[in-house]
């Protein structure tokens, strides 16, 4: 079956990396940059020491934000094609070559961005927005500039900030991607030996053998172990670097930086996590019955994925895809004709395969056009994957009419379209399902839904404390260890057995080796999610009036701002205490369809 799996089309950029077309573009691309850099000179763009007179600053904002997202745009695109060869074969040593030759020139761009953004602190941005029809549909993104621009290092600075970047953070991100993705692991199954990649290794936590998982989680953390030296200079190398450069640019600490880029204020964050940890008993409850019906005392972390229930359907790619396609038009034929074109325009990568990156992804790729990465398993879990990120490739179309400047939308509010389509499918199965396949479907939901709420929160705690005690020194592998399994202890609490916890999930998470705090925007995603979606079933013509304008808009805004267009307050704990209801209220049924199996 593995084998009739798609891989994504990728023909329709260029007919490969080693084309001419493709040598062609990045010719184009580069000229594009070249040009902008002129531009900004032959314009002043930079900080300024004396003030423009209006019309000055109205021309030369219209030009460079003009040519600024003409040259992104083209970036951008040739990057996403590069990508689709790496995630998908990290051994590619062209597709490696190529994306470096592409990340110098998105340097080159970041430096230009940075100057543009000090620019904008230097001038009158309220009078502009007034003077500025261009400047009006680009008022969020200026305002915010100006906020920024106050965290700026000097020029020089922030420039070579930018040119080291590629050996530092970038650098140690992509170490963590490329090794990982190649780690082999031995296993023993069914009697045999055998040598498996991470994502297969890891996937095998998905089925129903405890032994085979018990093993499969032995030989993960093994083969972590083994690896740990060159992921752990990773983990250090860019959590040193952000603190340095968070202290250099004037924000309190790394979190303050990521809560202003998400768009979010502390007091959305403290009544969002607050809610989350009132809800955490809720959660164990689940874990419990889950440990009952598979007749354990108490759920061992290689439990957490175990499938439960029973269901005669398996869900072959193509049925998945004609189910998914069905459901959505429930919702509208905008939505289902995006998810009927990502199918048949082969959008999606779904086998798994050695040197593919795990896990699921959506990337935008050009005008209103996207591509999924998954590792599809004849599973419902792995349904409600590709109904996730065909949510981000709907979201990727309702903004496919800004301009690159206007859809920088945060991984908050980057969550809200997929969140709402997993929960379309999701339902729509539940009303077919018999007892056992309800419990099957129930359960699958609660485990995502742990995950971003229970996970996330251990993931938020220990990386808080990473960042805090980077400031002192580096970290040892053992230190990581300590500091994840306290964050596991203080989330999961009596809901999973302390002896098989694991201490090592700070080398499986590729968000990690970033620049930012990464966890909490997943939270934010699922119960705003979940609470547009409760919106949408008591008024749903009113809602579908807003939604899409919503989905377009993500990237000019503040969350709280954009939240209440449809009266929710982000700010009260009210809101997310309701979202978990949602949640609760599966548990409920979980815990009700458990019992008739005692």
């Amino acid at each position: 079956m593995a084998s009739t799996l798609p891989h994504w089309d990728m023909s329709v950029v260029f007919p490969g990396l080693d084309s001419p077309e493709y040598a062609a573009a990045y010719a184009a691309n580069v000229k594009a940059v070249d040009e902008l850099a002129a531009l900004f000179d032959a314009q002043g763009i930079a900080k300024l020491e004396t003030v423009l007179h209006i019309e000055q600053t109205v021309a030369a904002f219209e030009l460079a934000a003009s040519a600024l997202n003409r040259t992104l745009e083209g970036i951008i695109t040739q990057r996403a094609y590069v990508a689709a060869f790496v995630t998908t074969d990290s051994r590619n040593a062209l597709a490696q070559k190529l994306m470096s030759a592409l990340e110098q020139q998105l340097v080159r761009l970041s430096v230009l961005s940075t100057r543009f953004t000090a620019w904008i602190g230097s001038v009158d941005v309220e009078q502009l927005i007034e003077r500025s029809g261009m400047a009006r549909d680009h008022a969020f993104m200026l305002r915010k500039a100006k906020a920024k621009a106050a965290h700026l290092m000097s020029p020089a600075e922030e420039e070579l900030a930018a040119r080291l970047d590629l050996t530092g953070g970038t650098a140690w991100t992509k170490l963590h991607g490329n090794y990982s993705s190649q780690i082999m692991a031995p296993i023993e199954l069914d009697g045999e030996t055998r040598e498996l990649p991470m994502t297969a290794i890891r996937n095998l936590a998905y089925g129903s053998r405890r032994e085979v998982r018990r093993r499969a989680y032995e030989a993960e953390l093994a083969a972590w172990k083994r690896a740990e030296v060159p992921i752990l200079a990773a983990l250090n190398g860019v959590k040193g670097e952000t603190n340095t450069l968070t202290e250099r640019r004037r924000w309190a600490d790394p979190l303050e930086e990521a809560l202003f880029e998400s768009h979010i204020d502390q007091a959305t964050l403290d009544a969002m996590m607050g809610a989350a940890r009132e809800a955490f008993p809720d959660f164990r409850r689940y874990l419990k019955a889950k440990a009952r019906i598979l007749g354990v005392e108490a759920l061992a972390w290689f439990d957490l994925f175990a499938p439960v229930g029973e269901s005669s359907r398996e869900w072959p790619y193509e049925e998945a895809g004609k189910f998914i396609v069905k459901q959505f038009a429930t919702y509208s034929p905008k939505l289902s004709g995006l998810a009927k074109r990502a199918f048949d325009e082969r959008w999606i990568d779904a086998e798994p395969r050695e040197g593919k990156r795990g896990g699921a992804f959506c990337m935008w790729l050009r005008k209103d056009e996207s591509r999924i990465l998954a590792n599809y398993a004849p599973v419902f879990g792995e349904v409600s994957t590709l109904a996730h990120e065909l949510g981000h490739a709907y979201h990727n179309l309702a903004e496919s009419k800004r301009t690159i400047l206007q859809r920088d939308t945060p991984m908050t509010l980057a969550e809200t379209a997929s969140i709402f389509c997993q929960t379309i499918v999701q339902e729509a199965v539940l009303k077919e399902a018999d007892a056992q396949e309800q419990l099957l479907i129930l359960e699958s939901s609660l485990q995502d839904s742990c995950q971003v709420v229970v996970d996330i929160t251990s993931r938020f705690l220990f990386e808080r404390g990473v960042f805090a005690r980077r400031k002192q020194s580096e970290l040892s592998a053992q230190e990581l260890n300590e500091l994840m399994l306290d964050a596991q202890r203080q989330t999961y609490g009596d809901g999973l057995d302390p002896r098989y916890l694991h201490p090592y999930m700070w080398a499986v998470k590729p968000h990690y080796y970033g620049s930012s705090f990464y966890n909490y925007p997943y939270m934010f995603g699922l119960l705003f999610g979940l609470g547009l979606y409760a919106q949408y079933r008591m008024d749903p013509e009113g809602f579908k009036a807003g939604y899409d304008e919503l989905l377009a808009s993500t990237g000019m805004g503040q969350a709280a701002e954009l939240a209440a267009r449809f009266g929710i307050d982000t700010r009260s704990a009210a809101f997310w205490k309701a979202s978990l209801d949602v949640i609760r209220k599966d548990i409920d049924r979980f815990e009700s369809l458990a019992g008739g199996l005692a």
